[in-house]
């Protein structure tokens, strides 16, 4: 009853509330595997995770449909397509890092937050019609408190069916390829992440950083997300809104809806096939310089880099 009355308080209020917690009571956090996940999908996030955790109990649990070790390098595509002309092939990895899966699809406990991290090896599931991952997703979502996605792991939600009349967004290079799933999905190119009631979608890689800092300072407040993230050495882009990557890679502004579907105000409503969004976004904003001003959490600073 407690995570349905705080679910209800995020969708109508579009933001979490720190206070909710009990710091006693351990936060439980799943992150799903597959072969072929973006390390810094998972290990990005799982860093701030961990350093927030002195404040606030947690527990993790790495999900795949096996237990065992799980391997950044997935299977060869079946239908591997077109390379993509913006990255060039000497980016793909070869080198393997393994993530344990302690817990399978089936036997997972139960989860307040969810993170569906992106990677090569989504395109090999999708080749082979494998649901495993969405289906999981589709069967938790109405009990999580709390669901992230980061880089490709949005065309996971979407193909669930829970972005469904929600704003998202996903990596810039593979941007085609991800928005290409789910229906009434409000696709945002220019966004470093998205927030859209309980469920949070980042931008590629270490856009997944960014995000999982503000959901931390969202949910524990500023003093542990800063001490947190200055505690890594990282400089957070704190701008949700802006990804300069979306210029870099050319982004459009995904699938067009239906004009049925756009509001004629703001208001926007989530109900099974009742819904509308703000507004269509046709591309990337080509108006704002590329460079972004980033320094240390908590501290004043000029875009020259020095301290005020």
């Amino acid at each position: 009853m407690k995570s349905t009355i705080l679910q209800t308080l995020v969708l109508l209020t579009g933001s979490l509330a720190h206070a909710a917690l009990d710091p006693d009571k351990a936060l439980s956090i799943g992150i799903i595997l597959f072969p072929g996940f973006q390390p810094l999908d998972v290990i990005g996030p799982l860093d701030v995770f961990a350093g927030a955790s002195g404040q606030q109990n947690m527990t993790i649990s790495f999900i795949w449909k096996t237990t065992g070790p799980v391997s950044s390098i997935g299977p060869p595509r079946l239908f591997p397509g077109t390379p993509n002309p913006k990255l060039l092939p000497s980016i793909y990895p070869r080198l393997p890092v393994s993530v344990v899966a302690t817990h399978t699809f089936a036997d997972a406990p139960p989860l307040d937050v969810l993170l569906v991290p992106g990677g090569i090896g989504n395109r090999f599931l999708n080749d082979t019609g494998d649901t495993s991952m969405e289906d999981f997703v589709a069967a938790r979502y109405p009990s999580l408190q709390y669901l992230l996605s980061v880089c490709t792991g949005a065309a996971t939600l979407a193909k669930s069916g829970v972005l469904r009349g929600r704003r998202a967004t996903t990596n810039k290079a593979a941007w085609a390829w991800a928005t290409s799933f789910g229906e009434g999905v409000q696709w945002t190119p220019s966004a470093r992440w998205t927030e859209d009631g309980n469920v949070w979608t980042s931008s590629g890689v270490s856009a997944g950083i960014d995000m999982t800092y503000a959901f931390v300072r969202a949910l524990l407040g500023d003093a542990v997300a800063k001490a947190t993230i200055n505690g890594i050495e990282y400089t957070p882009h704190v701008d949700r809104e802006w990804d300069p990557y979306s210029v870099v890679f050319n982004v459009s502004g995904g699938p067009l809806l239906p004009s049925s579907l756009v509001c004629g105000t703001t208001a926007r409503w989530h109900e099974v096939d009742n819904y509308c969004v703000s507004s269509q976004v046709t591309g990337a904003n080509t108006t704002r310089p590329l460079g972004d001003c980033v320094g240390p959490a908590g501290y004043s600073f000029d875009c020259s880099g020095s301290l005020q």
